[in-house]
């Protein structure tokens, strides 16, 4: 049976309330065929026009060969993050199923899991699942399996897509069962609770705050992946929705960094360079680590920190993100090798200013941020360090981030190629709360040891004595800017220094006069992502996430709401809202 349009994503893919527990275990290889012809596609958006009227890659499955073992009633994958598969379109990711029994199954196993295509050598996602019957005990072994693909947090590309294909299991002992098991049971066990977002309201009485407005905010809420707030170690989801039906898998759906990870990786990683080996990394210079060649710029004075602040000082255009839109960026985002990517981010030289003086935002100054640094590390640990690897071991393992997101894009589209730093990371849900919180809350001490130096930390939290000066200020606007227009006076003039970057964190500076429900004037820290996505770090200790692809950043409604969940203010008139027991 092969279906003319996609299925609704529960009745399909989610474990049914009357599932039976598996009698049997599927422990061996998944092989896909026919994933180069097969399946429907159907283009809803392609804004660069990357896909052809005629078949090509991009309307189909990359090669599928994975193992799998199975706990309990879960399909775990054996190859977790970021898999490589040399497709021209298509890497994997591949999430945690489920495994189940139905009496009309003639005594096969259903199996469902999650899965996300990411588009090679860039940070799209489209997140999808597939389903099919297994017996290791039955011929023929396995169904055809059927997937579906019917939501993406990517603002380029649109589509549906989904089929039917022939299928092979091979089942075999996996090396190494046990263990993952194991770790899957650890990660699990240190997820964040997580309730539904109309709990806040159950959870906060009186707190007087309206949930619609978020979506409210948006002219096309259509767009909106997921989003929600961490609050009193919470994590109050809104779930996943897609273009049909809820998606079975929240927990496990991929969400891409882009800028994100110019905080989460790149950010945090100076900050623990800065804790290894002192405040003085920040001040080391980026031509003596990734020297440019001859006419790419002034690179002299350029320090690590001015880099992580978008001030380096080469720049084509100091207008608002001019340098991130122009076609010079394109094909710096294009290329994949490290030779020419870095040749690529030397590009943007036609004006200098001193270092640290104007900010420019460019994520080819946060790729040679993380050329630089890994550099610097190979000085300190040897050729074999990795600066994601550094900051994978040293801060997203002790936090339990999940096996999907202990890896990155890289250069070369190879997991042995360099770090990008810019983009590139892949959270689920529960990876999202849990690094911000650790950013928000912790001061930079994990499992007893401060991992993060803590006064670069306060700065990008834009908490330090000197908040007013951290980073360097942000000017101009533009009608997708992350932070909204210059905020303007009653002269209807732009009120200085109320927007300002740090470290690869955004601020934003709230003040009484433009928000009258806060009682006094305090600035909030984000990190933002390409198409919509933004995390509110935010000083009453909750954090707000939200990742869509409509190219919208509509962040005043939740700040408003997370106001009201614990005082912003220390002053007497600003009452905390009673949680419930």
């Amino acid at each position: 049976m092969d279906f003319a349009a996609p299925v609704d994503e529960q009745a399909a893919f989610a474990l049914p309330p009357q599932a039976a527990e598996p009698t049997e275990a599927f422990e061996g290889t998944l092989t896909l065929k026919g994933v180069s012809s097969a399946g429907h596609f159907t283009l809803l958006s392609d804004i660069f026009h990357l896909v052809p009227n005629a078949d090509s890659p991009w309307k189909h499955l990359a090669v599928f060969k994975f193992q799998f073992v199975q706990s309990g009633s879960y399909l775990i994958p054996v190859q977790q993050g970021l898999s490589i598969t040399g497709d021209a379109a298509w890497n994997y990711i591949l999430g945690t199923g489920r495994v189940w029994r139905e009496g009309g199954d003639g005594g096969y196993m259903r199996a469902s899991l999650p899965f996300a295509l990411v588009q090679r050598n860039q940070n799209c996602v489209h997140n999808g699942a597939l389903t099919f019957l297994f017996s290791a005990s039955r011929q023929p072994r396995i169904s055809r399996v059927f997937y579906q693909i019917a939501q993406e947090t990517c603002y380029p590309m649109k589509f549906d897509a989904w089929g039917m294909l022939p299928a092979e299991y091979s089942p075999q002992a996996i090396a190494g069962a046990a263990e993952l098991r194991q770790q899957f049971s650890e990660e699990q066990a240190h997820r964040l609770p997580v309730k539904p977002l109309k709990a806040l309201m159950e959870d906060f009485p009186g707190s007087n705050f309206d949930l619609a407005a978020i979506p409210a905010g948006y002219q096309h809420p259509e767009d909106i992946t997921t989003y929600g707030f961490v609050a009193g170690g919470i994590d109050y989801s809104a779930g996943c929705p897609t273009r049909h039906g809820e998606y079975p898998f929240c927990a496990e759906m991929r969400l891409p960094s882009y800028s994100i990870a110019k905080s989460v990786f790149a950010g945090i990683a100076l900050m623990r360079l800065g804790q290894l080996y002192g405040p003085g990394a920040y001040n080391l210079k980026i031509k003596d680590f990734v020297p440019p060649g001859p006419g790419e710029g002034n690179w002299e004075q350029t320090t690590f920190g001015n880099t992580s602040d978008m001030a380096t000082g080469n720049f084509n255009s100091d207008a608002y993100e001019a340098d991130e839109d122009s076609p010079v960026n394109d094909t710096f985002l294009i290329d994949e090798s490290l030779e020419s990517k870095t040749r690529d981010a030397f590009a943007f030289h036609k004006q200098q200013a001193a270092p640290g003086t104007i900010w420019v935002y460019q994520s080819a100054a946060t790729f040679l941020l993380t050329q630089a640094m890994n550099a610097y590390l190979h000085q300190q640990q040897g050729p074999k360090a990795d600066i994601f690897n550094l900051v994978r071991d040293d801060v997203y393992r002790p936090l339990h981030m999940s096996p999907g997101f202990m890896s990155t894009i890289r250069t070369g589209d190879s997991p042995q190629g360099a770090p990008t730093g810019y983009y590139g990371l892949f959270f689920n849900r529960d990876d999202v709360a849990k690094i911000s919180t650790f950013l928000n809350r912790s001061g930079g001490e994990l499992q007893g040891k401060q991992v993060l130096e803590a006064g670069r930390l306060r700065e990008a939290l834009f908490r330090g004595a000197d908040v007013e000066t951290a980073g360097v200020p942000i000017l101009g606007k533009d009608p997708h800017s992350a932070l909204g227009a210059e905020v303007e006076g009653k002269d209807s003039r732009p009120i200085a220094n109320s927007r300002r970057y740090a470290h690869g964190f955004w601020g934003r500076r709230i003040s009484h006069d433009e928000f009258p429900q806060f009682h006094c004037d305090f600035w909030i820290s984000l990190m933002n992502g390409y198409g919509g996505n933004t995390v509110q770090l935010l000083p009453n200790g909750v954090v707000f996430y939200v990742f869509s692809d409509g190219y919208e950043f509509p962040w005043a409604p939740p700040l408003s709401i997370a106001g009201k969940l614990a005082p912003m203010c220390k002053s007497a008139d600003t009452t905390p809202a009673r949680r419930t027991p």
